[in-house]
């Protein structure tokens, strides 16, 4: 089932410049999985070296935070969305 994936501009220079790709998986790491084998490039800013989400991604399916509902692990659908935001931290 394909799943958008909406990239920020920071990663889009790892995806051939585009900011959103059509990707195939029923849950989000399976859907991160086909990412990085399609653009090896964006694994080390999306997963640790575990396999996991990296803590300063955050991935929203629709509008939910996926670290709320099942993580790597949640459930998709036809058609979802899943937008990667890259945290913001720092300042003075």
């Amino acid at each position: 089932m394909p799943v958008e994936v909406r990239l920020p501009n920071v990663l889009r220079t790892h995806a051939d410049g585009q900011p959103s790709v059509s990707v195939e998986g029923a849950t989000v790491g399976e859907v991160f999985t086909a990412l990085v084998e399609q653009y090896p490039n964006l694994r080390g800013n999306l997963l640790d070296d575990a396999g996991g989400l990296h803590k300063f991604v955050n991935v929203y399916k629709e509008d939910d935070d996926i670290r709320y509902l099942d993580g790597l692990d949640t459930k998709l659908s036809d058609g979802d969305v899943l937008s990667i935001l890259p945290a913001v931290a720092g300042g003075a």
